[in-house]
């Protein structure tokens, strides 16, 4: 989850998506009636030399069954992708793919997708043009703590937990029987509406909600290609990938319209920085499986 100044490698993997996105069909999952939506703000301190906290937003969508979780930027960059692809053929037999003239599309290093369930947790990202998951099971070490407050006007009970390498405290309503959260955090008897770790490094808290009299008839909207079809693997391979993905990319981009000498020094350059910033990183995650 940490944020990175990659604006060339994310154009370059923009276009990978494209391609995907081109030969894929659009469609959403019909089987999946939308029971609730939920926006969660965000504050997160990825970097140990600063006290400053990016914000962002995040989509949690639950049907009967199970829910979904994106960035909200990542999700208007697939619908803008969607109606603004092109695909030009080439008189050399050859495709070059883009987009229409004066479109902008937006931007995120969040562009992953986790859907919760009853037993376990999926987590879907692209590395490259493969999109890899990996699985975990439901959260069940929660400690249920004898203690409420009112958060936005909701009703709110206590909980903590112990998740990943950081202590975590929620505050769930349990009168909104969703036993979902925002990122993998699901498995309380009620919708969780803010959790905080104990450093007070990372914050998500729901700031709105889709009243129920508009979800009728509605599906999830969230586009299967962004879980369907995934190769499976674990937490860290998937890192790793991600990691060599991107630079990779780097790596054609540098050369790109320049000599090979100084698309070789610009990838040092970059690694040197990544490197740097690695030493004072600060996932969300401390212990990855």
């Amino acid at each position: 989850m940490k944020i990175l100044s990659m604006n060339l490698c994310g154009k370059f993997l923009q276009l990978l998506i494209l391609f995907i996105t081109v030969l894929s069909s659009a469609q959403t999952n019909q089987h999946d009636s939308l029971r609730g939506e939920f926006i969660y703000f965000v504050k997160a301190k990825f970097d140990k030399r600063t006290d400053h906290r990016s914000e962002d937003s995040f989509l949690l969508q639950i049907s009967d069954n199970r829910a979904f979780f994106a960035n909200t930027v990542s999700l208007k960059s697939d619908s803008v992708m969607a109606v603004s692809g092109t695909t030009t053929h080439n008189p050399d037999g050859s495709i070059t793919l883009g987009w229409k003239k004066g479109v902008g599309i937006p931007k995120t290093n969040f562009n992953f997708t986790i859907i919760q369930s009853n037993d376990k947790v999926e987590y879907f990202d692209y590395a490259g043009m493969a999109l890899l998951t990996y699985k975990e099971p439901v959260i069940k070490n929660w400690k249920l703590v004898d203690e409420a407050k009112i958060i936005n006007t909701i009703t709110c009970k206590k909980a903590e937990v112990t998740f990943k390498g950081r202590n975590w405290i929620a505050w769930y309503s349990p009168e909104i029987p969703f036993p979902y959260g925002p990122l993998k955090f699901s498995g309380l008897p009620g919708l969780i509406i803010k959790i905080t770790d104990d450093k007070g490094d990372f914050d998500f808290e729901l700031v709105n909600s889709v009243p129920n009299s508009q979800l009728k008839g509605k599906v999830i909207n969230i586009k299967k290609t962004r879980y369907t079809g995934a190769i499976e693997t674990t937490q860290l391979k998937l890192k790793e990938a991600v990691r060599n993905a991107a630079a990779n990319a780097a790596g054609v981009l540098a050369s790109y319209g320049t000599t090979i000498i100084k698309g070789q020094e610009m990838l040092r350059q970059r690694e040197k920085q990544r490197e740097e910033n690695e030493k004072y990183a600060n996932p969300l995650e401390l212990i990855i499986e």
